[in-house]
């Protein structure tokens, strides 16, 4: 969903370039080293991290991790950084550019971890290749994942979650977790669960969660 624009979040994008990528070249290796206090943390990026309550929540949980929320609107990435500035997240940077070049803006197999939360569910097939989790999409994070790497999704979309368990099936990914109510999974599961600020709002209405985990069999 795009949101409004709001000056006030493009101004302080603009402010803290220390903290904000504003759609960098993707010809040029970003040195994210120099922008992490400590930069050999374990790295695990968002994509499409609207307002960013779950990146902003797991940075505070986990400051032992690096975490890079990629987004394709400067005012949610304003609104991403304002959260973090209030926080001191020095653990956590933010990327305005597209999920479709993201193996041009980190090394291969850096990441742990590649979250996929309520993606536009993109559902005319003319738009199938819009997708995040699309083939073209897949083997981008094919060579950003580590070995042991794994994407976690979710989606409140019917449509896009069985799309997604068969693009990755027919990709050769094994799946770790697959739920199709998330919020009745058992305590334990829930304990580990991190709610989005659009998955807030439609578990509260009752309506279920798709999840799933999976990882690449090889590199």
């Amino acid at each position: 969903m795009r949101l409004r624009n709001k000056p006030w979040a493009v101004d302080l994008v603009h402010e803290h370039p220390e903290s904000v990528l504003d759609w960098p070249d993707p010809e040029k290796r970003i040195d994210w080293a120099s922008r992490f206090s400590h930069p050999d943390q374990l790295l695990e990026i968002e994509v499409g991290s609207g307002k960013g309550q779950f990146i902003t929540t797991l940075a505070q949980e986990y400051p032992e991790k690096n975490f890079v929320a990629l987004e394709l609107q400067i005012t949610a990435a304003g609104m991403i950084l304002r959260t973090k500035l209030a926080n001191h997240l020095d653990n956590l940077q933010i990327l305005c550019a597209d999920a479709a070049e993201i193996a041009s803006f980190f090394p291969p197999a850096s990441a742990e971890k590649i979250y996929l939360n309520f993606s536009d569910p993109w559902p005319k097939t003319r738009h199938e290749k819009r997708r995040l989790t699309y083939r073209s999409f897949l083997c981008q994070y094919q060579k950003v994942l580590t070995d042991k790497g794994q994407i976690e999704f979710k989606t409140d979309n019917a449509g896009l979650f069985a799309y997604s368990l068969l693009s990755m099936n027919n990709f050769g990914m094994k799946f770790n977790f697959v739920s199709v109510d998330l919020h009745h999974e058992k305590p334990e599961i829930l304990a580990q669960n991190i709610e989005t600020e659009y998955e807030h709002k439609f578990a509260a209405k009752g309506n279920p969660i798709y999840a799933l985990h999976a990882k690449f069999e090889t590199k």
